[in-house]
């Protein structure tokens, strides 16, 4: 399966961005081709890396229109790869607000089972696509910034950031 790739450098931080025909399948923080390649191997039968810019560029618009705060959230096709609760998690993380956050528990109770509030971390944690599954709006229940694989707790406090900022000056 080809899997196109590319990368994006915005607010000082760099991007790998991949996805398949079927639609957006990987995001990270760190534009590290092997960590990709990691990924592939374990999610996606015989992986054909292929650079291609003009592949990804309507999903690097998407990101860039997010980070100019044009775009609070995002319509392009997503080739998620997990096991069906993982899937269940990531659909309950597209429905928290842009600029909002909620807890791991809310996400648990969300997918029906209030006990698997670290399960739920767990897939939070193995979100493939950052920011258009917008993981980082899960925080602890004591309202405490947690977790975040995806560029450390310093990466969801600039997202989170971002929102709020973007939120306060549409009103």
């Amino acid at each position: 399966m080809k899997v196109y790739w590319s990368t994006l450098d915005v607010n000082e931080v760099n991007y790998i961005v991949a996805a398949t025909d079927q639609g957006l399948c990987y995001i990270d923080v760190n534009d590290d081709v092997e960590e990709l390649e990691r990924w592939c191997s374990k999610h996606i039968e015989q992986a054909e890396l292929i650079k291609n810019d003009a592949e990804l560029q309507g999903y690097i618009e998407q990101l860039l229109q997010y980070w100019s705060g044009e775009r609070s959230s995002f319509d392009c096709p997503l080739d998620l790869r997990g096991t069906t609760f993982q899937q269940r998690v990531w659909d309950a993380l597209k429905t928290i607000p842009y600029g909002k956050t909620v807890s791991y528990l809310d996400i648990a109770v969300s997918v029906g089972n209030r006990a698997a509030v670290r399960a739920v971390g767990g897939a939070i944690g193995k979100n493939p696509v950052m920011i258009v599954v917008p993981c980082h709006r899960v925080i602890g229940s004591n309202g405490k910034l947690t977790g975040f694989s995806a560029g450390g707790i310093g990466m969801k406090e600039k997202l989170l950031s971002h929102e709020q900022a973007c939120s306060e000056a549409a009103h």
